[in-house]
């Protein structure tokens, strides 16, 4: 929570958040590794290999048309999408 202290000249001096509220915050913002379904690996995708499922609203790559450029996964804010090899190469 917030904290306002006063000055001497009655303006109003916000504190920002101590350590813990400020991870508490972010752990909250970021949710590292869920899909948020922004869309951003659909829009930058190439191949357009990258979309959304209809029924469920969830992000789907096509991985027959995906030619593993890994802009994807570089601009995946939640870093949800991660470049692996694939077995045999």
């Amino acid at each position: 929570m917030k904290k306002i202290k006063r000055l001497e000249n009655n303006f109003a001096l916000e504190e920002g958040l101590d350590e813990k509220e400020a991870l508490e915050a972010a752990r909250k913002c970021l949710g590292l590794g869920s899909c948020s379904a922004c869309e951003l690996c659909s829009l930058l995708c190439p191949e357009l290999c990258i979309t959304r499922q209809a029924e469920t609203g969830r992000i789907q790559i096509d991985l027959d048309y995906c030619k593993g450029c890994g802009i994807c996964a570089s601009i995946c804010p939640k870093g949800a999408i991660k470049m692996v090899l694939e077995d045999g190469m």
